[in-house]
């Protein structure tokens, strides 16, 4: 026999071991290392991953406004999903979405600030638009814009900004069995760009931050993504994490605040408490037996 007593206990993690999840997650490691360290449940640390996630979309959409900036810088990032493209007709149940990816990202030179960022599975014009577009759509002002040699990137620019832009090309020419670039070239593009300023260093070194941040991005790993949308949600949460919380050693302080949109660092709760807005009201549960 038992007692039926009523039960609003939320099966919910403890703060403390969601923000020990969500720090893992944006330090290197990987969901099924983070599972094993932290405690939690695989399922559970991905299902954390897509809340956390698109709530990292949704904020950086809403947050990431009106910035001011005199320069960015733009480049592109390579990854795959299930397998990469060249192996493809050799994996076994591949999905559609399998094949390599290219993660867009542009940042402020001054403040370090993520500005925009884009995924896709080219890197072709419709997409190279799409990026430029949703850069020109969250800074203020005229800027300078400097990216590589793409082929790809002044009819994108020139559909985004029209003649309202500084914009040049840093072409690198590289040897085959070299890896630093045999010369460089600098060629204005639209407007009347600074050479002086035209650099792609920053964001290069961005990159580089990212392959050691998300493990995803890591080369020779096999903690890459298993599909698009989670590979979307990580790159959003850790974005969110380098913008808002990560404190930057150049500046001393985070991007955001260098940038003037926020006032102070963030911690790994304030992204809990944006997953928590996010979620339905959870009705209490129905009562249960306990046993003596």
């Amino acid at each position: 026999m038992g007692d039926f007593l009523p039960s609003y206990e939320v099966n919910r993690l403890p703060l403390d071991k969601r923000i020990q999840v969500l720090n893992m997650l944006v330090e290197g490691s990987s969901l099924r290392a983070t599972a094993r360290v932290s405690g939690v449940a695989f399922n559970t640390v991905l299902r954390l991953l897509a809340d956390a996630g698109d709530a990292s979309m949704d904020f950086h959409d809403s947050a990431v406004r009106h910035v001011q900036t005199r320069h960015i810088q733009a480049d592109e990032l390579w990854s795959y999903c299930y397998a990469k493209a060249k192996n493809v007709p050799h994996a076994v149940a591949a999905p559609e979405e399998a094949g390599d990816l290219w993660t867009w990202i542009a940042i402020d030179s001054d403040s370090k600030l993520v500005v925009s960022w884009h995924v896709s599975e080219t890197r072709g014009i419709e997409h190279s638009t799409a990026f430029m577009q949703d850069l020109q759509s969250r800074i203020a002002g005229r800027v300078q814009l400097s990216t590589d040699g793409m082929l790809t990137y002044p009819e994108a620019v020139e559909r985004a900004f029209g003649r309202d832009i500084d914009y040049a090309q840093l072409i690198k020419s590289f040897d085959a069995d070299e890896d630093r670039p045999k010369f460089v070239r600098k060629i204005p593009v639209t407007g009347n760009p600074d050479l002086e300023l035209t650099e792609t260093a920053y964001v290069e070194r961005h990159n580089l931050t990212t392959r050691m941040s998300v493990r995803r991005f890591t080369r020779l790993t096999n903690a890459f993504s298993k599909t698009i949308l989670n590979h979307r949600r990580a790159l959003a949460l850790y974005i969110t994490w380098y913008n808002f919380i990560r404190h930057h050693s150049s500046i001393r302080a985070t991007p955001a605040m260098a940038a003037g949109l926020a006032e102070y660092p963030r911690g790994f709760d304030f992204i809990c408490e944006i997953v928590d807005e996010r979620m339905p009201p959870l009705a209490p549960r129905g009562p249960y037996r306990t046993r003596r």
